[in-house]
């Protein structure tokens, strides 16, 4: 059986996650960001883009006032291995897919897997973080990782931030191409609250399948 999925989104409410320029911090407030660390903590793994690592160099660890947290597995999508030496996720809990020659990065573990287009394909990097006794992965970024997912239809769950602000369609979309063709073929989710968090909305979806 696969890992289950969530897809963390935290956005303006106009659903962009970065000014063009790709300012992003921070769009939602302390409040927000306290509940993902929180859904970190819930996870096994949290998974990201190359993109984000070279753009944000996140930590990626759970952060929790007042109690020590088992730390989720890192995971980074890196086609090309451009994640640096010197990233903060280029270290020992870390786990790093490429479909490009195996080398290594720093203190993380890199593993070659299936791509598609010399990208490593959501199901391949599934199957391959389920070897390391992965069941749930928490998918914080960035637009093109979100969509591929949502087209290979691996999304389970949407946990969504949205802060009360507009950013406008020169900012960067949290969901990249999904290449519909028609409504039909959209992602289809089933919301199941919506509540305030600090200024923020915390909306949270279930996939229908």
């Amino acid at each position: 059986m696969r890992p289950t999925v969530t897809l963390k989104l935290a956005t303006s409410l106009d659903g962009r996650i970065a000014t063009a320029s790709g300012e992003s911090k921070w769009i939602t407030g302390e409040a927000a960001r306290l509940e993902g660390h929180r859904l970190r903590a819930s996870h096994d793994a949290i998974l990201v883009g190359v993109e984000t690592v070279l753009a944000d160099d996140p930590e990626l660890t759970a952060r929790l006032p007042g109690r020590s947290v088992d730390q989720p597995l890192r995971v980074v999508l890196d086609s090309r291995l451009r994640t640096p030496q010197t990233a903060k996720v280029a270290a020992a809990n870390t786990l790093i897919l490429t479909t490009a020659e195996l080398r290594a990065v720093g203190g993380a573990k890199v593993q070659g897997v299936t791509g598609e287009d010399g990208r490593p394909t959501p199901a391949a990097s599934l199957s391959a973080v389920a070897q390391h006794g992965v069941a749930s992965v928490l998918i914080e970024g960035g637009g093109q990782v979100a969509a591929s997912f949502l087209r290979a239809g691996l999304v389970d769950r949407i946990e969504w931030f949205r802060a009360p602000i507009l950013l406008g369609a020169e900012g960067r979309p949290c969901v990249a191409a999904l290449a519909l063709a028609k409504l039909a073929d959209a992602p289809k989710f089933r919301r199941l609250s919506a509540e305030p968090v600090g200024d923020d909305l915390w909306e949270r979806y279930d996939a229908i399948r």
